[in-house]
């Protein structure tokens, strides 16, 4: 297996870095826009892990908007399977560039989505994803396999929601991701600070376009932004969380492969961070449009939305300020083996503290980065196999878990937390 990693920033230096201690690869290019980037990546590796290990490294420049430069870079190394880490606005490129050059294709979001233009918030447009499937049949055809939503939200949750419709449920009611955590940025004085610990493009996408939530009788439909707020009891010691509902591509990817009445997504954003994206909103500098900004040296057209972001701390350097964990999980609810309600919140918790002692990574995108590399070693080892889009959810969930929780695997463990059947909600 011949990899190119495309994007070298918080997730993509995460991936390296922990494709490091594995040995199911025979070579890794780690490109980024910014070569001295992907450089300090393999540095990194060279310094934990030795020159020998860092043999298996490649540092290259990618422009991930052009997608004959992935496919060239990807021909100029004989890649067998890309990896796309950048932004989710260049996955056109990157996924189109790598059905090009031949190779198998794994990201960590997908396609984006479009508003319905006239009823935004009932119906839905174009969703997460349909991009995507829309060419699955040219990948079946290549022979080809796009593995799509290999991140954590989505995939591991993917994972475990496949998992608890083979191994726990007979029926099931509802699948509901739930993502919280405790997560605090501080400033150098100590103070805590508005600093997103994930890309703050991605973050306003999905939770200021209309969220999706899927019913069986119903098909797919949109709501209002932050719409049926819950409290949710997290695990280890992170507690309630308010949670609202955001679009995320689990709602557009499960229902597709397992049998469920319901499906949403629900992120614990808390009070704050809802009012500051209200703000964007309304400033309208969630708007990814350019508009033309005057300066001394001229008029410039500038994105509002990449303004914001270039003026936030770079996700992937807040680790030394970060405190906290984050819990990403599944709250199954339907009928046991024997046909009894049941409730079961399968979950992952990473810790920031640990997280950045193993491998200097911050805890949300080192939550992210574990999954496609376990994905990628199931690939190599040729126990999840197949050709077209397929999401996570299509493959056995137990072999999975197993090499994420093993001592001689990824040793991230993970827990299925028995609710009470009734309601494990509390409603404020």
């Amino acid at each position: 297996m011949r990899i190119l990693l495309v994007g070298a920033g918080g997730v993509g230096d995460a991936i390296a870095k922990v494709a490091a201690t594995r040995n199911f690869y025979e070579l890794i290019v780690v490109s980024d826009y910014d070569f001295a980037r992907a450089e300090r990546t393999i540095e990194w590796i060279r310094n934990r892990h030795g020159e020998e290990r860092a043999a298996k490294f490649l540092a290259a420049k990618i422009d991930a908007s052009n997608a004959s430069n992935v496919t060239e870079l990807a021909r100029a190394h004989n890649i067998t399977h890309v990896v796309n880490a950048v932004e989710p606005k260049f996955l056109p490129t990157v996924f189109s560039g790598t059905f090009t050059a031949g190779a198998n294709y794994i990201d960590m979001a997908m396609s984006l989505s479009e508003a319905n233009e006239t009823d935004p918030f009932h119906r839905p447009g174009i969703k997460l994803g349909d991009a995507q499937f829309a060419v699955s049949d040219q990948w079946e055809r290549a022979g080809k396999l796009a593995l799509v939503g290999m991140g954590v939200e989505p995939g591991l949750s993917n994972v475990f929601a496949r998992y608890a419709a083979d191994y726990l449920f007979s029926e099931i009611d509802e699948l509901s991701t739930k993502d919280g955590g405790n997560l605090v940025v501080t400033d150098e004085a100590g103070n805590e600070i508005f600093a997103p610990s994930f890309s703050i493009w991605t973050t306003i996408e999905e939770c200021l376009n209309p969220p999706v939530i899927y019913e069986r009788n119903r098909g797919w439909y949109t709501t209002e932004p932050f719409s049926e707020p819950e409290i949710f009891e997290f695990p280890e010691g992170i507690g309630a969380v308010e949670c609202v509902n955001v679009e995320h591509e689990e709602v557009t990817m499960l229902p597709r492969n397992i049998a469920a009445n319901r499906v949403t997504f629900k992120y614990g954003l808390g009070s704050d961070f809802i009012s500051v994206l209200k703000t964007l909103h309304t400033l309208g500098l969630d708007r990814t449009r350019p508009v033309r900004v005057r300066s001394a040296q001229g008029p410039v057209d500038v994105s509002p939305r990449d303004l914001v972001a270039a003026v936030l701390p770079d996700p992937a350097s807040i680790g030394p300020r970060l405190s906290g964990k984050t819990c990403a999980g599944v709250l199954v609810t339907g009928k046991d083996k024997d046909g009894k309600d049941r409730a079961t919140y399968l979950y992952h918790v990473a810790d920031n503290a640990e997280t950045m002692a193993e491998i200097e990574a911050q805890c949300v995108v080192a939550q992210t980065a574990f999954n496609p590399v376990i994905a990628l070693e199931l690939m190599a080892e040729g126990v999840w196999r197949g050709a077209g889009v397929l999401g996570p959810e299509c493959f056995d969930a137990k072999p999975f878990l197993d090499l994420m929780s093993s001592s001689t695997g990824y040793k991230q463990r993970w827990v299925a937390q028995e609710r009470l059947p009734a309601s494990p909600l509390r409603h404020p």
